[in-house]
């Protein structure tokens, strides 16, 4: 359904109490400016438009890259990694099978909890800056065991900052060197008025930053140490046009870091559609507008290591941080918690909670999430960078 604006202001002034009440907490806590002029890009081109048409794109269902800081990603590219090659066999299911065992889905369970109990992740409110906060102490207090590791806000010019966490190769600083990346968005956004009303975001993407904040637990107390460098993620502000990710990755390409894979986590834990329409559950693998030889690598990584099947499914362009780092040049996948005509219809609203997932399938996630880290930490990705220009 799509509201326009003036719809949006007659709803928040329902009430004079909650409305002032709303507007104080507008006021202090954002910059959101509805007439302020953005350039985004979506599968048909590029066009101007205000913040407020940015979210009647969003109501329509139509994904957009907001470019306006990042025009010239991709197209100034030093490095172009797609022609990258991938494990056709699995070889440390050993390895990771106790790794497996190590998954808490109550560790996620309470984690989630917390993290959707921010009134809303709004990348431009100062809870939404709040939240980055907890989550990078979060993933600091973990990473502490392991002095190798680094831990790391990326700031933007709003409140909430973006968080990598990296855990070196035995290759970094060498010729040999490949960063293998796990990301996900930990912004949440009420489709409403984003600044005003709540939006607890438990599933988007509540879920897949908890997914990989597992995951990132069980290998670094396992004393997990790659031969490539292995990142972790969490983009800011994914749900206003793929921001933190633009940001990161066109970091990444004028520095030239040689990123052989990324996969993105968006939406880990919701499954009751699914089961609701007499189908298995299933972890979503998104085939269009991604990577084909990385993907293939990932139903692999799924048949190995998850307790589940796969099912291919698309859900068009730019629809997650995935798409930033392939306008970089870099492959990238994208896996969701099902088919898309099953995904969460509760998304976007104050009915994205914790109590609407399984914490079961979300360990499904994390076990993929595993097997695709492990193994291709330790691939041998011979073919050297490619120049953008050769």
């Amino acid at each position: 359904m799509r509201f326009s604006l003036s719809t949006i202001v007659a709803v928040a002034a329902l009430t004079s109490q909650a409305s002032a009440s709303l507007m104080s907490q507008y006021s202090t806590s954002s910059s959101f400016n509805p007439t302020e002029l953005r350039l985004v890009q979506t599968e048909a081109g590029t066009e101007w438009v205000t913040e407020a048409d940015k979210l009647e794109l969003k109501r329509a269902g139509t994904n957009f890259m907001d470019i306006t800081d990042h025009e010239d990603l991709g197209v100034t590219a030093l490095l172009d990694m797609t022609n990258t090659t991938y494990p056709t066999e699995l070889l440390f299911q050993d390895e990771v099978a106790p790794l497996i065992g190590n998954i808490s889905t109550a560790a996620m369970k309470m984690n989630l909890e917390i993290f959707s109990s921010f009134f809303n992740r709004f990348y431009k409110a100062k809870t939404g800056g709040d939240s980055s906060m907890w989550l990078f102490n979060t993933v600091k207090a973990i990473a502490g065991v392991n002095p190798n590791v680094t831990v790391f806000p990326f700031h933007h010019a709003w409140p909430q900052k973006s968080l990598v966490a990296k855990i070196p190769g035995i290759n970094a600083g060498t010729a040999l060197d490949r960063t293998v990346i796990v990301g996900a968005h930990q912004d949440s956004m009420n489709l409403l008025f984003p600044s005003l009303f709540g939006a607890p975001g438990a599933d988007d993407d509540g879920s897949g930053t908890v997914t990989i904040l597992e995951t990132f637990r069980v290998l670094i107390e396992s004393g997990f140490q790659p031969n490539n460098t292995i990142e972790f993620h969490w983009y800011s502000a994914e749900e206003g046009g793929l921001l933190g990710s633009q940001a990161i990755f066109a970091e990444y390409s004028k520095r030239q870091i040689a990123v052989t894979a990324m996969l993105q986590q968006d939406m880990t834990g919701y499954v009751a559609k699914t089961l609701e329409a007499g189908e298995p559950e299933a972890i979503g693998v998104v085939t269009d507008f991604v990577h084909p030889a990385l993907t293939e690598f990932i139903k692999t990584a799924i048949t190995g290591y998850a307790s589940i099947p796969y099912v291919e499914t698309s859900c068009g362009y730019a629809c997650s941080d995935h798409a930033s780092a392939a306008k970089a040049g870099y492959p990238s996948a994208f896996v969701i918690e099902s088919a898309f005509e099953n995904t969460n219809p509760f998304i976007h609203s104050v009915k994205d909670t914790v109590d609407r997932l399984s914490f079961e399938h979300m360990a499904e996630h994390a076990k993929l999430t595993l097997g695709y880290v492990y193994e291709l930490a330790y691939y041998n990705f011979t073919s050297p960078p490619v120049p953008a220009s050769a």
